[in-house]
């Protein structure tokens, strides 16, 4: 038993290894993860005292116990099997294939993330690029909402800033689960956005085993009292006009909603900007006709490099102000009852005019509006048109700019100055031909208001 044995050094080292393996993988990995998993216990409890709305178990959930759940559901089965008999390949391809999607789109939320960096991050960078507003916000009537409802909030799309900016905002109210297309596939982006609790979907896929499991996990998440966040539009708007809805996830909701289990509330949101960080992006997407808008990169770094300058020599004065509006809940077991057609065409609609209704009027858009549709020439005739249409609108819903006429036009066109869209000449203004597009594109956003 004391003799000594000579190897090869390679056979001693996958020796060490294999040893260092088992040892990590029954000892070291288990304490670790205990360790982990009461840290994260504390948190969720820590953080839960403090929400509204508390952390559902559904999302607190193992990963791969989700994923075994979707895969292993009745109707993704049946969908495999399907699936499998019209591409004429083994169930076993088929089921792979499902596993694939699952493993794609369902989330691996931290709260360690969401609260500890997500939150703070959000708050901080929404904060520091613009002037925050919180326009119409029914609080009394949003706490009034059932706690055991599955709250969707549904939110025009403007801005990627937009994900960022509802996150700050609803920071007390929970933990929201967006729907994030596959711009957020790309790494690092993706394990970040899996641990916020974001599900990724392919806005193009038109398979329908993809399309099963997708319905089935949004259907679980409503199910289980999941706070949601989604986007009706289906992508962001490329003219500043709300888009035509895209019912899919809207309708995967409602055609699974059961009021006996539980009650599904859409909150309808409202944000609108100054400033759009890619405004440009979109508009020379739409111009070109084509809804493929991914920046050079040294075009991003440009930009970000010149922001950082900007922050450096202390010249950056923000982007203006972001504004966001709570609309009035809908309530989906009493909004069926009034709906004689199809139900989800009627849910979005609804929710579509809802949002439309409080769209906030901020300066930058109302001096656009006034320079594109009333062809205003001077800073007089400008400050007399704004006022008169802010009087207009105060009969409506829509949250206005507080201060004096004359000091919001002059804020927008010192902004609109910087970024040549305008040129000013004592009391005149001149649009320049490169600002046509970005005054429409900004006065489109409110142009429903005032019936344009």
């Amino acid at each position: 038993m004391t003799q000594t044995v000579s190897m090869p050094l390679w056979a001693f080292a996958l020796i060490v290894l294999f040893a260092a393996v088992t040892f990590a993988s029954h000892f070291l990995f288990p304490s670790v993860r205990w360790f982990f998993r009461k840290r994260a216990e504390r948190v969720i409890a820590r953080v839960n005292k403090r929400l509204q709305r508390p952390i559902e178990p559904f999302k607190l959930a193992r990963r791969h116990d989700m994923i075994q759940r979707l895969i292993y559901d009745p109707e993704v089965t049946k969908a495999i099997v399907e699936y499998a008999r019209k591409e004429n390949v083994p169930e076993n391809v088929a089921f792979e294939r499902a596993k694939g999607y699952a493993r794609e789109i369902v989330p691996s939320f931290s709260a360690t993330a969401y609260f500890s960096i997500g939150i703070r991050l959000a708050r901080w960078l929404s904060k520091s690029l613009y002037r925050i507003r919180l326009g119409t916000f029914d609080r009394k009537r949003l706490a009034e909402i059932d706690p055991d409802a599955a709250v969707v909030f549904v939110i025009n799309h403007r801005s990627n800033m937009d994900y960022v900016l509802v996150t700050y905002l609803a920071a007390n109210a929970g933990a929201l689960s967006y729907a994030v297309g596959e711009w957020a596939r790309v790494w690092p982006l993706s394990p970040i956005i899996r641990a916020m609790g974001a599900y990724f979907i392919r806005r193009k896929s038109r398979g329908a085993l993809y399309r099963k499991v997708l319905a089935r996990y949004v259907q679980m998440a409503t199910r289980g009292g999941v706070s949601q966040a989604v986007f009706p539009e289906g992508g962001l708007s490329l003219t500043g006009r709300m888009a035509a809805p895209r019912v899919g996830l809207l309708n995967y909701i409602i055609e699974d909603f059961d009021p006996d289990q539980r009650e599904v509330i859409f909150v309808p949101v409202a944000i609108n900007y100054d400033r759009v960080l890619e405004d440009t992006i979109l508009i020379a997407a739409d111009n070109s006709g084509t809804r493929k808008f991914r920046p050079p990169l040294w075009h991003v770094v440009r930009r970000v490099g010149r922001h950082v300058w900007l922050r450096v020599t202390r010249r950056f004065n923000s982007f203006g102000t972001a504004s966001v509006s709570f609309g009035d809940p809908l309530e989906l077991s009493k909004f069926r009852d009034t709906v004689t057609g199809d139900l989800t065409a009627g849910v979005a609609q609804e929710l579509m005019g809802r949002i439309a209704s409080v769209i906030p009027v901020l300066g930058v858009p109302i001096v656009a509006h006034t320079l594109v549709f009333d062809g205003v020439d001077s800073k007089a005739a400008l400050v007399a048109r704004i006022t008169e249409k802010l009087s207009q609108l105060k009969s409506g819903r829509m949250p206005l700019p507080r201060r004096d006429p004359a000091v919001i036009a002059a804020d927008a066109l010192e902004r609109l100055v910087a970024r040549g869209v305008v040129v000013l000449d004592g009391d005149s203004i001149r649009v320049t031909e490169t600002g046509q597009d970005i005054l429409a594109y900004y006065a489109n956003s409110i142009a429903h208001h005032l019936n344009n």
